[in-house]
């Protein structure tokens, strides 16, 4: 990359390569054709540490074991969205949901109870029978809106900290693809208090993962906690510029975050 370079500003902050333990780009596939996508994955698969096939697409998706093994080739960790797998807890499926992940050579799974009513001892019991095989990524907050304007702080740094000694090796904090619920509220604006209550929650930053959406989400984060932010449910179209964000080159972040 030019920023790099010799030609680069002063000033920019270091971009570790992959395999980065903070600073990560998770992106949300919601069905790029497949000749896209592996266009994206050679032009700025360096960018990218993750992809989550979200909205259940992998079921629906005909070479989705293509994308999968073009992902695996780049060094990028792949997975199919939690909500997916609720909708196999809520159809006493889970064994087809792990033959799932089997066929199609997934190593990493997501964990969720973002819209399935589930009770936190349940939760935690997933992911323990989960990661005796896969790694394991778990997801605190609500698709609804409602449900998790009702979560307190504590309940968030509390759930943070109940999946990470279940086994997850990463939390995500939802706000949906859309960035209005979750960590959010109605209108898109992050909750302090419960950042706050991230921030001190005692897990390391860079097993907590914040889905980010939309540029100005992206910049609030990075303001606040800097460039070394883990973000998620970037769209494939936004890759670049939120690596711009991150080196401080736009106005939003503009000489640093």
């Amino acid at each position: 990359m030019l920023a790099d370079s010799p030609y680069a500003p002063p000033g920019l902050p270091a971009r570790p390569t992959k395999p980065r333990p903070r600073g990560r780009t998770m992106v949300i596939d919601t069905g790029t054709p497949t000749r896209a996508f592996e266009d994206l994955v050679d032009s700025h698969g360096d960018l990218v540490d993750a992809v989550k096939f979200g909205w259940g697409t992998g079921l629906v998706t005909r070479d989705i074991k293509t994308k999968i093994d073009i992902c695996h080739s780049a060094g990028i960790d792949a997975y199919f969205g939690g909500t997916l797998f609720e909708r196999y807890v809520a159809g006493d499926a889970v064994p087809d949901w792990v033959a799932l992940q089997r066929a199609t050579g997934m190593t990493t799974v997501e964990i969720s109870d973002g819209t399935v009513l589930m009770t936190a001892t349940e939760k935690s019991g997933w992911i323990r029978r989960m990661a005796d095989e896969f790694t394991v990524i778990s997801e605190v907050g609500f698709k609804d809106g409602g449900r998790s304007m009702a979560l307190t702080p504590a309940d968030w740094a509390w759930s943070v900290r109940s999946d990470l000694a279940a086994g997850a090796t990463t939390v995500t904090l939802e706000a949906r693809e859309s960035g209005r619920s979750g960590f959010c509220t109605g209108d898109g604006t992050p909750r302090e208090e419960v950042l706050d209550a991230l921030a001190g929650c005692g897990a390391p930053p860079e097993r907590l993962l914040f889905e980010a959406p939309t540029r100005p989400l992206q910049a609030h984060l990075l303001r606040r906690f800097g460039p070394a932010v883990n973000l998620g449910n970037v769209a494939t179209a936004d890759v670049v510029g939120l690596e711009t964000l991150r080196l401080g080159l736009r106005a939003d972040t503009f000489g640093g975050v």
